[in-house]
Order: C-alpha cells, then sequence, then structure tokens
C-alpha cells in the first residue's frame, strides 16, 4: 500500500543548484493549460516540443469551485472576460472521474485558442520526498495495422524526463496520432506508475481525431496532460467570438494502488453502460459469420444462402455480406474502386438485398451487411460529387481511391441518410458493419485551418452514428476502420462491437486479441476464426480459441468443411455460449511469456479471466513452447467444467497447470468457483 504519511514531508522538499539560486522542489501545476494567440510561447526550450506552460496560463485566477451534482466545477477567470471552467465527474461505478473544461468569451475580441486540454493530472509522485528517481514509468500502446495494442513501457529516465540540474526546464513527451483514425501510431490512452508506492495513475481520451497526449516535468514533480492536439502538432486552431463557448472532449483519469492491468480495466469500465443498452439481442454475445475471407470481396446470394444453410445449425446468428455487393460481376471490378453508391448489383443479387435479407431470415440469421458511408472510390458514381466532398487548400482531397463526403454539407448527410440509412430500413438489415479504410491525415479546409477543419469533420461524424442509432435503435452496428482504427471511447460508446484487428489468418490473432483486452471491453472486441478446409485439426482449434478472448466471429470455407469439420466448430460454438458470463464481466490477466516478436512469437500465453464465480482460461503456445507450464488463478477453489481441446490441464490449489503441449497448440478452459 502507498505510505501517505510521507505526504507530510513535501513542503521540506528541495533541490540543490550550483549556481546557489535554490529552485522549488514542487509547484502547483494548472489545472488546465491554454495557449491564446499572441501571448507568450513557454520558452524554456519548449516551443515546437510543447505548449505546455505558456503566459497564457498565468491571466486566469480561481473565481470559484463549486458541486452541482456529482460535478465539481472549478471556474477561472481573467480581468477580461474570460473564462475556464473544469467540470470533474463520476465515472461509472465511480471507479473514474470524467474531466472536460470549457472556454467561455465574455470579452470584447475574438480569442483564438492554439491548446486547451481536456485534463492534467500533476504532483506524480506525492510518495517521493525527491524527485523520485528510479521508481516512476510510463505505460503507453502502440498500434500498427494489424498490430493493435502493444504496451510498451518506459522508465522516466528513458524519456529524458528527469528534472534538470537546474530546474524549471520545460521538458515533455508529446505523443498522439494526426488524422482521422484515432487509433493509428498510438491508442488514446496512457499510465504513470509508482513502482515503489505500487499506485498508478491513468488517462483515457474520447476523440474521434487529432489527439495529444504529454508527459511533462518542470522540477521534483511529473504531469501527464492531454486533449485535442494543440496547433504545434496537429495543426489545430479554434477562434471563440464574444459571447461563444467551446468545450474540449472528454478525458476518462483513474487512480488505483494496485498493478497496471487494474487501472486499465476502470478506464474500460467507462463503456460498460453504452454496451448494456445495445439490443436486447446481444446480451447472449451471439456468433459472427462474415463471408469476406469465403468470397474475398465478390459476394453472391446463391453462395450466401448456401452458406446460410451450412452455419445456421451450428448456432452461428449473424451472417454478414462484407464488401463487394455493390459491384458487377466481371474481371475489371474490385470492391475497393467501386464503394459508394450502395446500390446492390443484380448481377450478384438477382431478388435484391431484400430478397436476400429475407431469405437469410428465413433460415433463423439475422442479416447484415458491409457499407463505408463517409467515403466514395474512384469508380463510383458519387466520386464525380465534388461541391460536396472534403477539400484542403481549396482543391478536393482524394485519398488514393477515395474522396469523404463533408459530413457538414446538407447534401452528404441527405445522401448518407438515404443510401445508408434508408437502405438499412427499407431491407431489414438488423446488423450493419461501418468500415472506415483510410485516414484525413493533417486536416481539412476551415476558416481556423485544417486541424479545427478535421475536428469538425469527427463531430459530423459522430452525429452520423447518432443519426444511425436514432433510425434504428434496434440495429447492431460494428465499428471497423482498416481493423482496428477506431477503437476508441467516443466510437466504442456508439457501437456494438468493434473488429479488433484485420489479422484474420495470422498466428499472432491471440497475441493482439489479449493485448486489447487493457483497451476495450472483450464483449465488444470481434475476433476472427478464419476456417479453411485443409487445416488440421490443431489449427482448427488455435483459430477457435482465440475467439473466446472476445467476440468469435468465423469465416472461411464452411462450405467445404467435412461433418468432422462441422462438428468441431458446433461443439466449439456451445463451449463459447457457456463462457459468456465470463466474457462479459469478468477481468483479464495476461500470463506467459511470447518473447520479442508478434509476427514470430517463442513460448507460451494464457489469459486468465474470471468473475467471482466463473472463469476461463485461453492458452496459446508459440515456437520454443515449453512442455509444461502453469498459470496462477485468482484463488483456489476452481473447478474445471469443460475444455475445448484435447490438450492435458489439471487445477492445484490455485495453479492450473497445462502438459504435453506442442507448438501451436491451444486450449480453452471453462471454470467455476466452488463447482462439484
Amino acid at each position: 500500500m502507498a505510505d501517505l504519511s510521507i505526504l507530510s514531508d513535501i513542503p521540506r522538499r528541495r533541490a540543490s543548484s550550483r549556481s546557489g539560486v535554490q529552485p522549488p522542489a514542487i509547484v502547483v501545476e494548472p489545472l488546465v493549460h491554454v495557449k491564446l494567440s499572441g501571448d507568450d510561447e513557454p520558452s524554456q526550450l519548449g516551443p515546437g516540443r510543447t505548449l505546455l506552460w505558456s503566459s497564457s496560463i498565468n491571466r486566469f485566477q480561481l473565481l470559484d469551485q463549486k458541486v452541482e451534482a456529482d460535478t465539481v466545477v472549478t471556474t477561472l477567470h481573467d480581468n477580461t472576460g474570460l473564462r475556464i471552467k473544469h467540470r470533474l465527474s463520476a465515472g461509472f461505478q465511480a471507479l473514474t472521474v470524467r474531466s472536460e473544461t470549457v472556454f467561455e468569451n465574455n470579452s470584447d475580441a475574438p480569442v483564438r485558442l492554439e491548446l486547451f486540454t481536456s485534463f492534467s493530472l500533476s504532483g506524480i509522485t506525492p510518495y517521493a520526498i525527491d524527485d523520485a528517481p528510479c521508481r516512476l514509468r510510463a505505460h503507453r500502446f502502440r498500434s500498427v495495422w494489424s498490430a493493435e495494442g502493444r504496451m510498451v513501457t518506459d522508465s522516466i529516465e528513458h524519456l529524458q524526463l528527469e528534472r534538470s540540474w537546474a530546474g524549471n526546464m520545460n521538458f515533455s513527451e508529446r505523443f498522439g496520432q494526426v488524422g482521422s483514425m484515432p487509433v493509428r501510431g498510438w491508442f488514446p490512452t496512457a499510465l504513470v506508475e509508482d513502482a515503489e508506492a505500487k499506485v498508478v495513475w491513468g488517462a483515457r481520451l474520447a476523440i474521434p481525431t487529432s489527439w495529444q497526449m504529454e508527459l511533462g516535468r518542470r522540477f521534483d514533480d511529473l504531469l501527464l496532460a492531454g486533449g485535442l492536439a494543440d496547433r504545434e502538432f496537429g495543426h489545430w486552431t479554434k477562434t471563440v467570438e464574444p459571447g461563444q463557448s467551446f468545450t474540449t472532449p472528454q478525458a476518462w483519469l483513474t487512480c488505483v494502488v494496485g498493478p497496471v492491468d487494474e487501472a486499465c480495466d476502470r478506464l474500460i469500465s467507462v463503456d460498460v453502460p453504452a454496451v448494456e443498452a445495445q439490443p436486447a439481442i446481444e446480451q447472449e454475445l451471439p456468433i459472427i459469420y462474415n463471408d469476406y475471407c469465403t468470397s474475398w470481396g465478390q459476394p453472391r446470394e446463391d453462395q450466401l444462402l448456401a452458406i446460410a444453410d451450412r452455419i445456421a445449425p451450428l448456432g452461428v446468428r449473424y451472417l454478414v455480406i462484407d464488401a463487394g455487393w455493390y459491384m458487377p460481376m466481371n474481371a475489371s471490378a474490385h470492391w475497393a474502386t467501386t464503394l459508394g453508391d450502395w446500390r446492390a448489383h443484380p448481377s450478384r443479387f438477382p431478388n435484391g438485398l431484400a430478397g436476400t435479407a429475407a431469405a437469410i431470415r428465413r433460415r433463423g440469421l439475422v442479416p447484415g451487411i458491409w457499407m463505408e458511408p463517409e467515403h466514395v472510390a474512384k469508380d463510383s458514381d458519387a466520386f464525380a460529387e465534388t461541391d460536396h466532398m472534403l477539400t484542403r487548400d481549396g482543391k478536393v482531397l482524394t485519398l488514393g481511391l477515395r474522396r469523404a463526403w463533408n459530413l457538414h454539407d446538407p447534401y452528404g448527410k441527405s445522401y448518407i441518410d438515404d443510401r445508408v440509412i434508408g437502405m438499412l430500413r427499407e431491407v431489414g438489415f438488423g446488423y450493419v458493419k461501418i468500415d472506415y479504410s483510410e485516414t484525413l491525415g493533417i486536416g481539412v479546409d476551415h476558416p481556423d485551418g485544417l486541424g479545427e477543419g478535421l475536428r469538425r469533420q469527427g463531430e459530423g461524424t459522430h452525429a452520423m452514428f447518432d443519426r444511425i442509432r436514432e433510425a434504428l435503435p434496434d440495429l447492431v452496428i460494428e465499428l471497423v476502420s482498416a481493423g482496428g482504427h477506431r477503437m476508441e471511447t467516443s466510437f466504442l460508446q456508439r457501437t456494438t462491437m468493434a473488429s479488433y484487428s484485420d489479422a484474420h489468418e495470422t498466428v499472432e490473432i491471440p497475441i493482439i486479441a489479449a493485448a486489447v483486452h487493457r483497451l476495450m471491453l472483450p464483449r465488444q472486441s470481434q475476433i476472427w476464426a478464419v476456417l479453411r478446409r485443409d487445416d488440421s485439426v490443431q489449427r482448427m482449434y488455435y483459430s477457435l480459441a482465440a475467439t473466446f478472448l472476445g467476440r468469435m466471429c468465423s469465416s472461411g470455407d464452411v462450405l467445404d468443411l467435412d461433418e468432422s469439420q462441422l462438428s468441431l466448430v458446433k461443439d466449439a460454438i456451445k463451449l463459447y455460449q457457456r463462457a459468456v458470463p465470463a466474457i462479459k464481466y469478468g477481468k483479464s490477466r495476461v500470463k506467459g511469456d511470447i518473447g520479442p516478436s508478434w509476427r514470430h512469437p517463442r513460448g507460451w500465453q494464457g489469459v486468465v479471466r474470471t468473475t467471482e464465480d466463473d472463469g476461463i482460461v485461453v492458452i496459446h503456445t508459440f515456437e520454443q513452447a515449453p512442455e509444461r507450464f502453469s498459470l496462477q488463478l485468482p484463488g483456489p477453489d476452481w473447478q474445471i467444467m469443460g475444455v475445448l481441446t484435447p490438450s492435458a490441464v489439471e487445477i492445484n490449489g490455485d495453479q492450473l497447470g497445462v502438459v504435453g503441449v506442442s507448438v501451436f497448440d491451444s486450449q480453452v478452459v471453462l471454470m467455476r468457483k466452488g463447482a462439484i
């Protein structure tokens, strides 16, 4: 436990200086960081590296602090009529707090923001009487295509954030992403750990476009701040006219005495209320089949109905028609170049989408369909609607194959409402997969600059999702963005589940699936098992076992699987359905050692996910796996209620032992506490 008595020593903390000038050990850092255009830069080697500590913060003083319902509102003001309101509210089950800030311009002149943070956590760490050498660690999560969620841990020393000998230098490690894919390069989640006190502080941003976080230091203490990417990092400014205000996106904060995983559990808990409000069918975590790795972007009605006949007896609930349903059946057509008109091609669907969807429903399945509403591709008719597309420097912005609707243009909004929402309603789809496969990058035209144009487009995207939900409250919405590039909380709270990655047939599937347990609720993480007719039994188990780390989705050669293979899949689905309570409500701890490479893993991985009464353990082995190993369970008295594969497992006390496994093997263990 943290030693709170150390707090009484803080006034005595001092740092030495060879100059004889005694700089302070700590200062009270701002609750909000702001930079106004025209005010002095932060100095002390800050410009270009950080806008924290600009002179703008010195003009604001405390006006008052009030409690409004469950929110603490702290108001700062200056002598010209500018006000900043910092709002701090309790999150779900009081496991987090929600932070947002409001800038109010009650002066007689416009004000231009260059930086305005959603949150700033400072005073890290109060449990040391000095500058906490060798005890502070930063935990962040990297993300690239098909490799989402790798946690990287750096000491503050490694980041060169030690206090300088002179003090008062503006050191910062600024990171984030620029563009319309918020999970690109980094997830918008970061934590700082005091390894000696065993205390972790964490933050999670809810921003659909460019964002940043900063680990900053001047004196003994560290700060973690973040919000919208600023003028330097994200090319963002915002003019607030007299009488107007601007509110930042939300940030979620937590602090725990315990491990990093516990802090992550708290940060993702903020999504629980939105997930619980999803359509009632979702309470059972239904199984999905997606046709993409069957048809490779060339779906046809006859093939889809044959798939439906095959999967309905297995326990699958959703059948999703993926990309390509709108393109002609010829060799030159490609799903990625023809998207945007959203009209089913009669050569593929002679009875129309409505006829296909009705036939799927008659087989006891919920029909679903893939769309990418925000984009149009070069071979679509809509590609020529340039008056309604996003621009940069006055010219239509073309992103390789794609252009993007201006989501604040009435025509673009009406087009999506008609071709997307209208079609979903008319045909009767119960499931939609909404993709987003290219980023807008630096930004788009707006009077305040490219960054503000991008932020506004993000608001338009949110509004689009909100219109879909309002029009079709029972629709299951899958979020995808070239895999997991939009898996941040403002999107996750607007959708039912998300495609966790585009890594569909690789050995690292369970590694990625386990990594994102720290970043999203597993009940929202859709994991694919692509099954091939020439797969060995061991390979099929390996693929299916990974889906127990989230939402089970299958694809592949289902039409060519033999009866024994179909029986294996059916048994896996039955076990998955029994594991639903643990998947929905458990907490995860990742065990094992996989080595430095995800593409070429060595060793083994085990994920233990438990509630008070139910649990699952998902095990995968890789190259050079040991013949036997064990995983620690959260206490004794667990009993094995079912397994997926023939691999031998047994429980002794609080240890689950695994023996006789080979490389690229797997096991899923269903457990119950105190069962007989």
